[in-house]
């Protein structure tokens, strides 16, 4: 009686699940579409490439083609590794993304706090679009903007600097000058998108906290440091831990262009992405170039998960995953 009770009980919820299973299946194929091209996307140009990779273990001949090639192991990784500029290409562009990453990020959450505070909204629509307009202005032209005030003889601040009596400056041959203004170029070029995203957790934030603090008597201050900063601390971490998965790769046409691909320059503006792009321009080394890309690509994995775990060691609320 049971097993019969049972088995009317299971054909009697199958007849009922099955219109809604073929309903879902019926709502659901438009969505499945629409995801057909993307993930088609996806597999084409982020999936079938990794077959490549290959190319950085061979000695490369275009006649040969890639599975022709002789295999080489890690001697392109070593053509890399033990070049006597290796310690200075590894140097600049850890330095530089380091610095872009910190006062990137606390340029964007200030800049957020800022439009979060303007009371009139016409005002900070225009600001954003202020803000974020040189994000689509390309490297070259930020790089002809910056000889504009750079330039030795013409430029706007040494016309500044003479008018104090004060002997104009060879920015363009002065590498100890170059991190600061490689920096003010990226947090210009890049701070107003960057704090679209913090202005949007902002304005998704509770309102009545800010008021309770307020009534208790905290000034702008303790508002800033013990309201809004915890408030945006999980969305900073998550993005800075995305940035540091490219720490290892560098922004070529900021370290290219604005510095105008000056030898004498090279000391602080030289970075693995250019020096990988002359070595391709002079010796036309695939095997090298890919070794390279390989190598940034596993150093940013391994930087993006050993920052997660640190970050959900101190605070397990934190992180990306």
């Amino acid at each position: 009686m049971k097993t019969e009770m049972t088995m009317e009980t299971a054909v009697q919820q199958n007849i009922e699940l099955t219109p809604k299973k073929k309903r879902m299946n019926k709502n659901t194929w438009q969505l499945y579409s629409l995801a057909a091209i993307p993930i088609l996307l996806v597999f084409v140009f982020s999936y079938l490439p990794m077959f490549g990779i290959i190319i950085a273990f061979k000695n490369y001949k275009y006649n040969l083609g890639i599975m022709g090639s002789k295999w080489v192991g890690f001697d392109n990784f070593k053509f890399f590794t033990h070049s006597t500029d290796f310690i200075r290409l590894v140097r600049n562009t850890l330095g530089m993304n380091a610095l872009f990453i910190i006062f990137g990020t606390m340029a964007a959450v200030l800049v957020a706090v800022f439009l979060y505070d303007l009371k009139s909204r016409n005002a900070t629509k225009v600001y954003q679009t202020i803000l974020i307009t040189p994000h689509f202005m390309s490297w070259v032209i930020v790089a002809y903007i910056v000889y504009a005030f750079l330039n030795p003889q013409y430029g706007l601040i040494n016309s500044i600097i003479q008018s104090f009596g004060v002997s104009p400056k060879d920015w363009y041959a002065e590498p100890k000058y170059w991190p600061g203004i490689l920096t003010v170029c990226y947090i210009w070029k890049h701070v107003g998108m960057d704090c679209v995203v913090y202005y949007a957790a902002l304005m998704g934030m509770d309102n009545s906290l800010i008021e309770a603090a307020k009534i208790d008597g905290a000034n702008k201050k303790d508002i800033i440091l013990h309201i809004i900063i915890p408030t945006l601390l999980p969305l900073i971490t998550i993005l800075t831990i995305l940035k540091i998965g490219n720490i290892f790769r560098a922004d070529f046409g900021l370290f290219y262009q604005v510095p105008r691909n000056i030898g004498k320059l090279y000391a602080t503006t030289d970075v693995v992405d250019t020096y990988v792009f002359r070595a391709m321009r002079v010796i036309g080394d695939m095997g090298m170039s890919s070794a390279v890309g390989f190598l940034q690509s596993i150093v940013g994995m391994i930087l993006v998960v050993a920052t997660n775990k640190a970050s959900k060691l101190i605070d397990p609320e934190t992180g990306l995953f």
